[in-house]
């Protein structure tokens, strides 16, 4: 929250500020959530803004179970389904070969619970074991409108 706070104040400062001739524009900030992030915030069970360890693991199970409808295993066709679902996109990551932790082209409910595991420690920026709205943000910087990218000349 804080982190987001302090990038407004900025981009509020860099739009308030004119340019000094011949200085490079400021990038555009730019928060974005990840569809997995997405996901896992619409696992957050009693709206408050938060997603606790219990809602996660919950939110996880039931999401597959509803797309394994009582079959052990996903299929890479029936992951698309769920990814489709659940992510926004067919073709949203985690892609069902991230996902499938033994190459048998079948994901069980432990291998998505052992891959989400991983993105629930990644977004605890605090690690106090809940993951809060800002957290599930990345912050990307965009280049300004006009400018080119970086083109560097290599040589060989």
């Amino acid at each position: 929250m804080i982190a987001a706070l302090a990038l407004l104040a900025a981009a509020q400062t860099a739009l308030a500020t004119p340019p000094q001739p011949g200085a490079p524009p400021a990038p555009i900030p730019l928060m974005i959530a990840e569809p997995v992030a997405m996901a896992i915030a619409a696992f957050d069970s009693d709206q408050d803004g938060s997603v606790t360890r219990a809602e996660f693991d919950t939110g996880v199970r039931r999401s597959f179970e509803l797309s394994a409808k009582g079959q052990p295993a996903l299929g890479y066709i029936a992951f698309g389904d769920w990814s489709e679902r659940w992510l926004g996109n067919r073709n949203a990551l985690p892609s069902p070969f991230e996902v499938d932790g033994d190459g048998d082209n079948r994901i069980t409910m432990i291998e998505l619970q052992a891959r989400f595991d991983l993105f629930f420690t990644r977004f605890d920026a605090d690690k106090d074991g809940s993951l809060r709205r800002s957290e599930l943000l990345t912050v990307r910087t965009l280049p300004t409108p006009g400018q080119q990218p970086d083109r560097r000349r290599r040589d060989r």
